[in-house]
């Protein structure tokens, strides 16, 4: 058998096994981007989940300004790092509304008092619905949407101080 022949399992072997190092040092990207951005958010009418704090509809994304809609839970721990950011953001003047998913109110109310409320109106989104149908795969999650009521921007996770300039700024594009 010739010396090259022989090398060929080796050769192989090294190509393979080069190919499996270049995917774990870049796999590829696995968020699901929502194929809403740049649609109308979809039609719903979620009713409150605590007294004193109002619903929430579809319809009133359609004010004439932008807002922000995060979707969130009391059971979401990247929520509760995430809390801090969106004070921040109110403090700035940013109109923020909530969706709950899948959540109790008693669990909603302690999140609140904890780690305090930026949400103008929270809507609550027991069997997640709403979530499917914005595109979101999971909590946290925020859009950006304009004045009529058209999804400009999706930011998948919390919200860490490092995003805040980019999503000025996409508040901002979207007015």
């Amino acid at each position: 058998m010739s010396r090259g022949l022989r090398l060929l399992p080796v050769i192989v072997a090294a190509l393979l096994i080069g190919a499996f190092i270049w995917r774990i040092a870049n796999p590829p990207d696995s968020t699901i981007q929502s194929r809403m951005v740049g649609r109308p958010v979809p039609a719903f009418e979620l009713p409150p989940i605590l007294p004193g704090i109002p619903g929430f509809s579809s319809a009133e994304l359609a004010s004439g300004k932008p807002r922000l809609v995060n979707l969130f839970a009391s059971w979401c721990v990247p929520c509760i790092a995430e809390a801090p950011v969106l004070a921040e953001l109110e403090r700035r003047g940013v109109a923020i509304d909530g969706i709950a998913i899948r959540e109790r109110p008693e669990d909603l109310a302690l999140f609140l008092k904890n780690h305090g409320n930026p949400f103008d109106r929270i809507g609550s989104d027991s069997s997640s619905r709403v979530q499917l149908a914005l595109g979101a795969s999971g909590v946290p999650e925020t859009f950006v949407v304009d004045g009529r009521g058209v999804i400009r921007y999706q930011h998948i996770g919390p919200i860490a101080p490092d995003d805040v300039p980019v999503l000025m700024a996409e508040l901002e594009k979207a007015r």
